[in-house]
């Protein structure tokens, strides 16, 4: 998908919010397990719901490969039907993958080319050849992880290399990249106050913001320090909103919760 079309979709629902799947058997409504394939008949639920709220979609692919088979095959499912009746979303595959060149290449085919997601996330660490084998392909997206909502982020990300933190260095090198314009970077949400500085290096890329909800990031903070003249921003938010209820309404209290996102985000873009 090209940025251009992400952006026509935020500014058409008034909207930059991304919902994650993070799918798990131990936390979907009890009655799902009866189904053929759980997994698949929650996402295709919360989907149906909620996909006039939202412009992505990010399965963390972590809690597919956990059911083996059997969830590689979900996924698979999930990643068709939206291509196939919701082909104007934005789809991301929370992998968090990266390792040497040509490593690197077959996993950008398994998500780019069969699976056909429209994006990927990208762990940095190993540097130029393990990133750009994802960005050779055509109007596929790398994102990049940069500064991450978790509390081990101060482990490693936020320490100084000479006058500069590890991930500033990341975002500035990462410009030099070949193919740079596909990338976006993971920024989270209970960093916000970083954002200043980031959008001083990248002001015009896409940033994926994982934090708000469950994890306590602030919205309006984020907005403040983090939206650019195309808006540069997908919001994501999973439990509050995939597991707002258990019960067989799960899903249309998940569409309560996304809209209720939505509204504050429609309001955050009309300040601008």
């Amino acid at each position: 998908m090209k940025i251009e079309h992400l952006v026509e979709q935020i500014h058409k629902k008034e909207s930059f919010l991304c919902i994650g799947l993070d799918t798990d058997l131990e936390r979907i409504p009890a009655h799902l397990l009866n189904e053929e394939s759980p997994i698949f008949s929650f996402n295709k639920a919360i989907i149906d719901a909620t996909h006039h709220l939202c412009v992505a979609y990010k399965p963390n692919i972590a809690f597919y490969e956990a059911y083996g088979s059997v969830g590689w095959e979900a996924l698979g499912k999930t990643i068709e039907y939206l291509n196939e009746y919701y082909p104007e979303l934005f789809t991301i595959a929370d992998a968090k993958r990266g390792d040497i060149g040509n490593t690197s290449y077959r996993y950008a085919k398994a998500f780019f080319e069969d699976l056909n997601f429209d994006s990927i996330t990208v762990a940095p660490y190993m540097g130029r050849d393990s990133v750009e084998p994802f960005l050779s392909f055509e109007n596929k997206h790398t994102i990049l992880l940069a500064l991450t909502s978790n509390e081990g982020a101060f482990d490693f990300q936020t320490k100084k290399i000479g006058e500069k933190t590890l991930y500033e260095q990341v975002l500035e090198t990462s410009r030099s990249y070949k193919n740079a314009q596909n990338l976006m970077y993971v920024v989270g949400a209970t960093k916000a106050s970083h954002l200043v500085e980031i959008r001083r290096i990248i002001p015009d890329s896409f940033l994926l913001v994982p934090g708000v909800g469950a994890q306590g990031g602030s919205l309006e903070e984020v907005c403040k320090y983090g939206l650019n003249k195309n808006v540069g921003l997908l919001v994501n938010s999973s439990r509050g909103i995939i597991y707002a209820s258990t019960e067989k309404d799960f899903a249309i209290v998940a569409a309560q919760k996304a809209a209720e996102l939505q509204n504050k985000m429609a309001k955050e873009l009309r300040k601008n």
